[in-house]
């Protein structure tokens, strides 16, 4: 611990931003140790030091109103973003030389604007992906660091006008919140300057003809164009700068038609009070300027309710831990999370979050892990049993020895999951963009069309009829209308333990007719359980419970592990030259005698084509069986359980009576899984399946038409997972089974997905409502405008109407949790 002075200090030295509670993360500046908000605060202020320029901090003169505005220029060109430990929390390498960044973004006011960074980032050498989520505003930007640096990608982002940090909960919080302010301002002068400019245009509204003389008049005028001024150069400011910016890159964005519109009534306004002749248009101005700051305002807000999910699981951590250095003396430390070890042992107090995963080895307790799986019962902890980081111990203290921290936990897999099914754009989302920016063309060539023919036939009209229709037009919700109802149904889902990875996912999953389950893992548990043993020679049971369990060594699948849990204690026979036969069993060498457990059709191979008659009747029976056999001959036969979930019938009857086939194809006995088909009213119960067969078999039924989801579980799942138009795989499964997986069920229960199916094909009527809604809106509003029926100020609130109807439409989606 150093022994210089602490400064104390609420906000932090760097950025000036609050410090929040139980964060303690000091740099030392000049001798005294200042305090930081976050570890990218810390980084950027470490690297000054290191680099000899402490004199930043003694010239400046006020805090940085931008968090990348806290670099000096001099430390801009030493490349801090390109430093591996600065990149630590955010990058992470694909392959050998391509690494992936988490980014979000700032300034970002409409789908036009993810088009654009998408575009001008993708250009960029070495850049080999980028997707940007429009209602979370993140993005996921992949390069090739042989060719170029992040930091050279960040500058292209800001030499185009926007900002990219690098993510992290805590920044896309402080972001939202001075977004939030910014609009509020900018919202508060707007609807200031309405309310003063209609005190003075009501009486000219009014004023029969000769009541008000032309003196009154022409200083009601410049009253008016001295109160909307602000409200055209501050709170009109974001249409202006973005609509320059996309006609200087030769594009279109929603904000041109908005600046085009309210800058032509202004300065025909201005021109008219300078003159002293024709019409004015300062309350259409400030009513427009004002009524569409609201809709955007109103749907900022419900977009940021929307995309909480991942950000609540980034704050699911807590920023220390207590760890028990001499365990298992009582004496704790707290320390950072970040610096917690695998094999570290911490206490973990009532009420207080797990940091990391681990086993508990001392206490009983409960832990909610609602956030993590969707289950709102508490789930039972003693020793022995696993604790997942992110759930909160509501019971007793608990003694955990740590297994996975950082981003090799199980709450950092779902973050990436989660991350990855908001960073890919669906097919929809990609056809609604493309259409919008079709839009966007057409709506300026029929509003100069509409201006010259009004020009002809009425010029006093012209003018706002030309605003009008620029303004009425509202592509906005057409862009809006699928992204946000996706996203607010990927958080819906998330909470109910159904956690969408794939961005087709919800789209694929509300239209699939045909549901094909895998059995062990997934109708199961996947707990198998040995309930006899039958011996086929002069072999005790202990010595052949000693070889499967060394036979099964390194195997994840469900019934490897109950054989080696079934093995007596002690050593078990090193084998060598293992071989995993996927789909059939295991194979391995012992004292020059070839072994092999597994299917019986598998160990007949080498045992004999004959099996033994008490092995053909366990087979018989229904239940499982795995036999063990050598080159001498067979050995024994292992007769298994697996208790089947409690909600599986019940979900099967939901899927049913929606209309749904249903199948099972496993690799599991025939005998066996025939007797679960008929328990279950399943026709189509297919056993003795390999990898291939069930994949062939999927193929089949695809080759029949419709759309075919797969459940499953375990590596043997991954190829039929990939090969299934929509994938689910169950939590407890393997890495490779959810990485394949379009959908993951977080929790034990197989309900969910009949849930989640629901609210799949409620998305997709919300998002049909949406289009519907914006194309007739538009195909509405637009003729009207262009008759002249339609006032500017109408088309305001038209205009922010119609977006806003899309965004708390898609929000009616979440009315599902409380159900």
């Amino acid at each position: 611990m150093s022994d210089s002075p602490v400064s104390p200090e609420h906000d932090c030295y760097h950025c000036g931003l609050p410090i929040p509670a139980d964060v303690d993360l000091p740099v030392e500046i000049s001798g005294t140790r200042h305090q930081m908000c976050c570890t990218g605060c810390q980084a950027v202020a470490r690297s000054i030091v290191d680099s000899g320029l402490i004199d930043y901090y003694k010239r400046r003169d006020a805090m940085p109103e931008q968090a990348r505005e806290a670099l000096p220029d001099e430390l801009k060109d030493l490349g801090l973003f390109d430093h591996p430990d600065f990149q630590k929390g955010f990058v992470k390498p694909i392959g050998e030389h391509e690494r992936e960044a988490a980014l979000i973004l700032e300034g970002i006011t409409c789908a036009a604007c993810i088009w654009l960074n998408e575009q001008h980032v993708a250009h960029q050498p070495g850049v080999t992906a980028v997707d940007i989520n429009y209602a979370t505003r993140r993005a996921r930007v992949r390069w090739d660091e042989r060719r170029i640096k992040l930091s050279d990608i960040l500058a292209a982002i800001q030499a185009i006008g926007y900002r990219a940090y690098p993510y992290d909960a805590a920044r896309s919080e402080q972001i939202s919140q001075r977004e939030r302010r910014t609009a509020l301002w900018r919202l508060f002068v707007a609807g200031f300057g309405m309310m003063q400019v209609m005190m003075y245009a009501f009486p000219v509204y009014i004023a029969e003809s000769g009541d008000m003389t032309a003196d009154i008049e022409l200083l009601m005028r410049w009253a008016s164009l001295i109160l909307t001024t602000p409200v055209v150069l501050y709170s009109a400011a974001p249409f202006f700068s973005h609509a320059l910016r996309d006609v200087r890159l030769r594009r279109l964005g929603m904000d041109v038609p908005v600046a085009l519109g309210v800058g032509a009534a202004f300065i025909a306004s201005c021109w008219a009070t300078l003159t002293g002749r024709g019409e004015v248009y300062f309350d259409s101005v400030t009513m427009f300027v004002f009524f569409l700051l609201c809709g955007r305002y109103v749907e900022m807000l419900a977009r940021q309710k929307a995309v909480r999910g991942v950000e609540e699981l980034g704050k699911a951590l807590p920023a220390f831990a207590e760890r028990l250095a001499g365990y298992p003396a009582p004496e704790g430390d707290k320390v950072p999370v970040s610096q917690l070890l695998a094999g570290d042992v911490i206490r973990i107090k009532p009420g207080e979050a797990v940091p990391a995963d681990g086993v508990v080895i001392e206490g009983s307790s409960q832990a909610n892990e609602a956030l993590l799986t969707g289950e709102s019962r508490p789930v039972p902890k003693g020793p022995g049993a696993e604790v997942t980081g992110g759930s909160v111990n509501i019971g007793s203290p608990l003694l955990v020895r740590v297994s996975r921290t950082g981003e090799h936990t199980r709450l950092a897999a779902i973050r990436q999951l989660m991350e990855r099914a908001s960073a890919e754009k669906p097919r929809v989302v990609q056809q609604a963009d493309r259409v919008a920016a079709y839009f966007i063309v057409a709506l300026l060539v029929l509003a100069v069309v509409t201006a010259a023919w009004w020009w002809w036939t009425d010029p006093d009209r012209a003018l706002w009829v030309f605003v009008s229709v620029l303004v009425v037009s509202c592509p906005c919700a057409l862009s809006l209308a699928t992204p946000v109802a996706l996203t607010v149904a990927t958080d819906t889902l998330a909470r109910m333990g159904v956690l969408v990875t794939r961005g087709h996912a919800i789209e694929a999953l509300a239209r699939a007719e045909h549901f094909v389950f895998d059995k062990t893992g997934t109708l199961t548990y996947g707990e198998m359980r040995v309930e006899g043993v039958r011996l086929f020679g002069e072999i005790s049971e202990e010595r052949v419970r000693a070889l499967a369990a060394g036979l099964e060594q390194g195997s994840e699948h469900a019934i490897a592990t109950a054989l080696r849990l079934q093995a007596a204690a002690g050593g078990l026979p090193a084998f060598g030259a293992l071989t995993a036969v996927t789909g059939q069993g295991m194979s391995g060498v012992l004292d020059g005698v070839n072994y092999r457990i597994g299917r019986p059709a598998f160990v007949a191979g080498l045992a004999g084509d004959e099996l033994p008659r008490g092995l053909v009747e366990d087979e018989q029976s229904g239940r499982s069986v795995v036999a063990l056999g050598s080159s001498a001959g067979w050995l024994a036969a292992f007769v298994l359980s697996d208790g089947l979930r409690e909600d599986c019938p019940a979900t099967f009857e939901a899927l049913r009576a929606r209309g749904i086939k249903l199948s099972i194809f496993s690799g599991d006995t025939p005998s066996t899984v025939e007797a679960l088909g008929r328990r279950l009213e399943i026709s189509q119960a297919v056993g003795g399946m390999t990898p291939e067969g069930k994949h062939e078999a999927l193929r089949a039924l695809q080759a029949g038409g419709g759309v075919i989801a797969m459940v499953g579980d375990g590596v043997n799942d991954a190829p039929v997972l990939a090969q299934a138009q929509v994938s689910v795989a169950m939590g407890g499964g393997t890495d490779l089974a959810r990485n394949q997986a379009d959908i993951v069920l977080l929790g034990s229960r197989l309900g969910a997905l009949a849930d989640g199916f629901d609210v799949s094909r409620r998305t997709l009527t919300i998002i049909r409502q949406n289009l519907w809604w914006s194309f007739a809106y538009n195909f509405t509003a637009v003729p009207l405008a262009m008759f002249g029926l339609v006032t500017p100020w109408m088309a305001g609130i038209g205009m922010s109407a119609s977006s806003l109807f899309v965004v708390l439409n898609a929000l009616r989606l979440q009315r599902r949790l409380a159900r």
